[in-house]
């Protein structure tokens, strides 16, 4: 009773410390602790089969105008300008898609209208709308009748129809639909303008010097561009919403499936049923644009983004960017050396809601080469930099640094922490000394 009595007085006593020191110190001290973990083909020939003259099909990505009138610096790996590799088409990359490293190019910043590709940005508006909770798969979207007028690729909306925001980034991803997408940007931003400058937001914020759009579908409309060096990091950008492959990579589903007007959809990219590996991305019309096609393929750890624009017909759309693709393949490899999930260090905070936090890589770590270069052996460096709460997923605590077998850095990626974190508040601090000082944590100097 007595040495309860005493310990309550105590931390009377101390209560003008605590006050004194929150607010002398707003930042949290991080303690690293070191938890070891420190060390270290051919292309097919496309034979379409399908019956694609159905009324409700849409065998081609047409957007025609008659309807209706990172970026950080990426590396080059050791790319290649061989044009015969797509030479019916006016520009082309191909780009690894984990590291951002481009191993082809050709006319890789000539501004050009793009087609249909601009919905890749629509898509990656939607995708963050999901993610961030502003809004639902389940959640209905009725067609305007701005949208339902769209004409070009569709998917039939008719004024007023109700469907879900799945069924729409369907029509989107397959049927490359633009009354669909339409309807999405009024339902995100209230009208398409207020989409289109929400588009262009993002184009900014990816770093992009060579994209404008004046719309969200890709309609031919003068001073609408972009390139295919902008179209890879758009790409890319849209890949780490690992969910589109949920629907890019589908060849035919249906719309409107338990109703009298059940709608076949079939995917304008004939690349994901006919190339190896082929899950996405996305297929471009009109008179400006030519065919175009942003595709992404993946084999084994080998993920890469093709893009080519202005080609004369789908043909060799699809064929040269299976050129591309197969270079790529036959010729690079990939060595993950630490993915996006993998624990790089655990850190122990004082005066937050977690007393431990895990620092993961904000991205995957890998080394790209020719098949031909030998295995390497690296070594990390870690550095902690951030002591600011609170911290959310996403933030910059701190960097791993990537070193060969000389010390020379070969690659810096950010880390970032597994969990959102907040600082304690005052009870919250005192609960947590008082809890110390009988449990005898508590070190006085």
């Amino acid at each position: 009773m007595k040495k309860a009595f005493l310990l309550i007085m105590l931390s009377i006593l101390l209560i003008p410390c605590f006050v004194k020191a929150e607010e002398e110190n707003n930042n949290t001290e991080i303690k690293e602790e070191d938890n070891g973990s420190n060390s270290n083909e051919d292309s097919s020939n496309i034979e379409d089969n399908a019956d694609l003259n159905d009324n409700n099909t849409l065998n081609e990505d047409s957007n025609n105008t008659d309807n209706k009138k990172t970026s950080e610096e990426n590396k080059t790996s050791e790319n290649t300008t061989d044009t015969s590799l797509i030479p019916n088409a006016t520009a082309g990359v191909l780009m690894d898609a984990t590291t951002g490293e481009i191993i082809f190019e050709k006319n890789k910043d000539e501004k050009l209208a793009v087609a249909s590709m601009t919905k890749m940005v629509a898509q990656i508006i939607i995708l963050e709308q999901i993610e961030k909770g502003k809004i639902k798969w389940t959640d209905i979207v009725t067609a305007s009748a701005n949208a339902s007028g769209m004409g070009g690729s569709q998917i039939y909306l008719t004024t007023g129809e109700e469907m879900t925001v799945e069924d729409m980034m369907k029509g989107i991803s397959m049927a490359s639909a633009n009354d669909a997408t339409v309807a999405m940007a009024e339902f995100i931003a209230g009208t398409e303008v207020e989409f289109v400058e929400m588009m262009n937001k993002k184009v900014k914020e990816l770093g992009l010097k060579n994209t404008y759009f004046k719309n969200c579908t890709g309609l031919d409309e003068e001073g609408h561009y972009s390139s295919a060096y902008d179209m890879a990091i758009i790409a890319r950008e849209l890949l780490k919403h690992e969910k589109i492959l949920e629907f890019s990579s589908v060849y035919e589903d249906y719309l409107r499936e338990d109703t009298d007007n059940k709608f076949w959809l079939v995917n304008t990219n004939k690349l994901v049923r006919f190339y190896e590996g082929a899950d996405g991305l996305k297929t471009g019309h009109t008179d400006a644009a030519k065919y175009c096609l942003a595709a992404t393929a993946k084999r084994s750890d080998l993920r890469l983004i093709a893009i080519v624009l202005g080609e004369e017909n789908s043909q060799t759309r699809n064929s040269e960017t299976m050129s591309l693709l197969d270079y790529g393949f036959n010729n690079y490899k990939i060595e993950i050396l630490k993915t996006k999930d993998d624990i790089i260090k655990e850190i122990s905070l004082d005066k937050a809601t977690s007393s431990k936090i895990s620092l993961v890589p904000l991205n995957d770590i890998a080394i790209l080469s020719k098949k031909s270069a030998d295995t390497k052996k690296y070594t990390y460096d870690i550095k902690v930099t951030n002591n600011n709460l609170p911290l959310k997923i996403g933030d910059e605590v701190g960097k791993i640094i990537v070193k060969d077998n000389d010390n020379k850095k070969i690659k810096e990626e950010v880390l970032t922490v597994t969990e959102n974190v907040d600082k304690l508040n005052f009870l919250e601090l005192f609960g947590k000394t008082l809890t110390d000082m009988m449990v005898g944590n508590m070190n006085f100097v």
